[in-house]
């Protein structure tokens, strides 16, 4: 319920997000429409799209810094990002220090795309609560 309210916030926002208009059809169309109807379409000159699947999962005008490093190498510090589930909350110790994170899976394909930051607690870090990491091998190639 949460991620639905989210999601109609990130509609809100502003005209660079656009629903994904479900597939017409039957069946097992049907079952793929309610998962569909949920991503969100983003619309600008270059989006962030996973690696796997192709989701739609942020602007590149919404990145705050590329000088992160995630699991597999170079990452993207995200001030906004769509289309993801989150798994548990975990306390990990970061080049950075001690934060408390929760992995960034995409919404279509379940693969782990990076982390969004929860608490930090050393108060030099915590403009990164609320931010998403996006590691770059994650993502479609042509980024």
């Amino acid at each position: 319920e949460k991620s639905s309210v989210q999601h109609e916030l990130l509609l809100l926002r502003g005209s660079r997000r656009s629903s994904a208009s479900p597939p017409s059809g039957s069946g097992g169309a049907a079952r793929r429409a309610a998962r569909t109807m949920s991503l969100v379409r983003l619309e600008g000159p270059r989006v962030l799209s996973c690696g796997r699947c192709r989701t739609h999962l942020a602007l590149e005008d919404d990145i705050m810094s590329k000088a992160f490093h995630g699991r597999n190498g170079r990452a993207f510090l995200m001030n906004e990002a769509v289309n993801l589930d989150f798994g548990p909350r975990e306390d990990r110790v970061l080049m950075t220090g001690l934060h408390t994170v929760c992995d960034a899976l995409c919404k279509n394909c379940a693969t782990c795309v990076g982390w969004k930051y929860v608490a930090a607690y050393n108060p030099t870090q915590r403009y990164k609560v609320g931010k998403f990491v996006i590691e770059k091998a994650k993502l479609c190639p042509e980024f």
